[in-house]
């Protein structure tokens, strides 16, 4: 991530304690509930209201600067790699999330069988499955 100062001014934002902490918080724990986040965000700059950094994570993620992912059944989760159609694997047992990069060639992934007539512009697809750690020994 560049400089967050500056990521916030480019993006028309004020800079703020709360907003720069967030963003150090999401560079830091990416895949980040925020929940999680919270307690980064206390633990940098003090006493901070929750409520606080989700207002904050509303308008990072609104700006394009954070990108918010909601897995089926789960909080929302939090990443700065934003501006690609990468997508995530889940494990069922930990909830341990890695990024996995989109299908390589022509943006397979954008292309629907039937589009209803809207503009895709972007996929998201998670997968779901066992990480190495949570395995049953072999």
């Amino acid at each position: 991530m560049s400089d967050p100062d500056d990521l916030l001014r480019e993006h028309g934002l004020p800079v703020t304690a709360q907003r720069l902490a967030v963003l150090r918080a999401v560079t830091s724990r990416p895949h980040g509930t925020a929940d999680a986040l919270s307690e980064d965000v206390r633990a940098a700059i003090g006493t901070v209201s929750k409520q606080a950094v989700y207002d904050a994570l509303g308008v990072l993620t609104e700006k394009g600067l954070i990108r918010r992912i909601q897995p089926a059944k789960s909080p929302a989760l939090y990443e700065d790699r934003v501006g690609d159609n990468h997508h995530h694997l889940i494990c069922r047992a930990c909830g341990k999330t890695v990024d996995v990069d989109c299908a390589v060639g022509e943006t397979p992934c954008l292309t629907a069988c039937a589009d209803s007539g809207f503009e895709i512009d972007e996929a998201e697809v998670i997968y779901w499955g066992t990480c190495p750690d949570c395995l049953p020994n072999k």
